[in-house]
């Protein structure tokens, strides 16, 4: 476990009596990476005690699959380690990100710290968030990027703060203190300035356009740049973890009226996505657009993102997965989920020279569904999807991609890639273990340790 400590050279630690030299050789034990051996053999972390023992096992003990699956883990946080890590000017440690480029993104941040988080890192939890809130504008904005030329001063960070934020404590010895100083504040101001992108006063903010969305060419559901139209069922959801999230931390920090606030308001949210995106005759949750008041009746990954934040009711959760997630003619093709029903008519799997979200498949809307599966009781579902998943990334590509053809299974867009996509690797560890990194009331565990030995970094 890490100390609950943050780098003092983003700020002070919160231990008054703790020596400037203790300090120095903490911050550099926290923040100088462990690095892994050529992708022929694993690295192996020696038992800390108290802790389950590591198997080191010799060649050929393991099944092929195993073996192929060390090599490929070590392979990607090499990668990781070497191409992942980037300087950025202000930031006093280097920042990571999945693309090569040096352009750091929002919900991407989050996903990727859910993969370290297997091994017990958090390092990179605080160094880039720290970036974003100091950069929050005024009037709580936050952009969903940072990146040296460009600025995208119109579009938000994504709601993923505050869950990055107990991702990242819950790993620090459940210690929040971290945030009491100022950046609790700037949380607060960056969820209320989401809830103003509300003009009907109806409680659901609008994304700005697709590309702000993450699901970058969805425009027919999301729209064209500075549209500002589309109440997104998938944006809703990741607020209703936020406000989540938010309850967690006031907790920690014994803001109790906060915190009451905050559960109160998720659930109001809750009532509201079922309320108006639900469409009760298809089975299946749209968006709505604020400007008409009708719903957007395309058919979207985003539609199944209620099954993972919790707010199906069980007779819903039954028609969206047996309905629409499974069948073949929409969402459940040979290597699913399709990002988009193969039924809408703008339906196709791209090319290597976009983000293509209206058809192929991306692991970290997988990883969502498939713990909505979980969640929902649907076990065999969820691991048909966890093995699917670890044969596209695998078995089918020699190397991790950024995203996949959901009708063929060839790997697309950067190559290599060492972001989101290395979910993919430990959904069936998480359907094994019943285990879930983002769940925000539980204990964060280094399950790729545990199991594999495989050490990452401090």
């Amino acid at each position: 476990m890490q100390p609950s400590l943050k780098p003092a050279s983003i700020r002070s630690f919160p231990v008054a009596h703790a020596a400037s030299g203790l300090r120095t050789a903490l911050v550099a034990a926290l923040l100088v990476p462990l690095v892994c051996a050529p992708a022929t053999a694993p690295v192996l972390a020696a038992p800390q005690s108290g802790a389950k023992s590591v198997d080191h096992f010799a060649p050929g003990s393991v099944p092929a699959a195993d073996q192929a699956l060390r090599q490929r883990l070590v392979s990607l946080n090499h990668d990781i380690q070497t191409r992942g890590l980037h300087d950025f000017p202000g930031s006093p440690e280097k920042l990571i990100t999945g693309y090569s480029y040096g352009e750091f993104f929002d919900w991407d941040l989050y996903f990727e710290n859910v993969y370290l988080s297997y091994y017990g890192v958090s390092t990179y939890d605080f160094t880039n968030l720290q970036m974003f809130l100091n950069r929050q504008q005024p009037d709580g904005f936050i952009s969903r990027t940072l990146n040296v030329n460009t600025y995208r001063p119109t579009q938000m960070f994504k709601p993923f703060l505050a869950q990055l934020s107990v991702l990242g404590l819950r790993q620090r010895g459940d210690n929040f203190e971290w945030l009491r100083d100022g950046d609790y504040q700037r949380l607060q101001k960056y969820l209320q300035r989401w809830f103003a992108y509300d003009a009907d006063h109806n409680g659901l903010p609008v994304w700005n356009s697709s590309d702000a969305s993450g699901m970058d060419n969805q425009q027919s559901r999301s729209g064209d740049l500075e549209s500002y139209s589309d109440e997104g069922v998938d944006l809703a959801c990741y607020l209703y973890r936020e406000l989540q999230a938010m309850a967690v931390i006031a907790g920690k920090l014994g803001k109790k009226d906060d915190q009451a606030e905050y559960t109160a308001h998720a659930k109001r949210l809750a009532n509201q996505i079922n309320d108006v995106f639900w469409d009760e005759k298809d089975g299946f949750y749209y968006d709505r657009n604020q400007k008409t008041g009708q719903q957007i009746h395309i058919k979207s990954i985003a539609g199944f993102i209620p099954l993972y934040a919790g707010i199906a009711s069980p007779h819903q959760a039954r028609r969206l997965i047996q309905e629409h997630l499974l069948n073949p003619k929409e969402f459940w093709l040979n290597y699913p989920i399709a990002t988009y029903a193969k039924t809408e008519p703008d339906f196709y799997n791209g090319s290597h020279r976009e983000c293509n979200w209206r058809g192929s498949a991306w692991i970290p809307t997988n990883y969502m569904v498939f713990h909505g599966l979980l969640r929902y009781g649907y076990r065999k579902e969820a691991k048909e999807l966890a093995d699917k998943t670890i044969e596209l990334a695998l078995k089918r590509n020699p190397v991790t991609r950024e995203y996949y053809n959901s009708e063929t299974g060839e790997g697309m867009g950067m190559n290599p890639f060492w972001g989101w996509s290395s979910l993919a690797y430990i959904m069936p560890l998480e359907y094994e273990l019943n285990y879930d990194a983002t769940d925000l009331n539980k204990p964060i565990r280094p399950i790729v340790t545990e199991k594999y030995g495989i050490a990452f970094g401090s």
